[in-house]
């Protein structure tokens, strides 16, 4: 059971809101402290530094992300039914807004102008998505459910991508239904019968 919203918790909310309208350098803390509703002293308290904040919230974030995977490995036995899974949960939060870009795939774009701190979280982010995605695939073709025409690493990576690469064109069109346009043929090429 979660217990009630600390203003820690608000500071990172907020964050990452901010963060993906506009980017690592799209905020500042008087942003924050405008709709949390508190002083930017308060928040050097929690955070005191930019960076600080931001590594914190990649780091829930990544935390986030494996634990929907651990769910999706409990959840969902068939590797193209977690395939399709992964794609069905990022089509959702981009049609109801509610986690329209993946905050790692949106700083990625940024690293040169990241603090090396974050850009290391981004970093072993894409390394644990492409490490679960390689072994969905990797299970997959062993299986006969997934057909690869490459290895399963190179394959993980092009996935990856290609879902970074359709929030991004969803992004840039304003219309949600783009991702499902791009990610679909993908789904269908890796479950297609030889």
């Amino acid at each position: 059971m979660l217990g009630p919203t600390t203003t820690y918790d608000e500071i990172l909310s907020c964050a990452r809101s901010l963060l993906i309208e506009g980017g690592y350098n799209g905020f500042s803390y008087a942003d924050i402290a405008k709709v949390v509703g508190i002083r930017n002293a308060s928040i050097h308290h929690h955070f005191p530094s930019k960076s600080d904040l931001v590594r914190t919230l990649v780091a829930r974030y990544r935390e986030e992300a494996e634990a929907g995977i651990a769910a999706l490995e409990r959840q969902v036995a068939d590797p193209a039914d977690q395939l399709r899974a992964y794609i069905g949960y990022w089509e959702a939060c981009i049609a109801d807004a509610s986690a329209p870009f993946c905050v790692c795939a949106l700083l990625a774009s940024q690293i040169p102008v990241l603090p090396e701190e974050v850009a290391l979280e981004v970093r072993a982010h894409f390394r644990a998505l492409s490490a679960w995605l390689t072994s969905v695939l990797e299970r997959g073709a062993r299986q006969g459910g997934l057909h690869l025409t490459d290895t399963a690493k190179a394959e993980a990576e092009a996935f990856m991508a290609s879902v970074h690469g359709a929030m991004l064109s969803a992004r840039a069109y304003g219309d949600p239904r783009m991702f499902g346009v791009i990610t679909r043929p993908l789904l269908e090429r890796l479950t297609a019968r030889g």
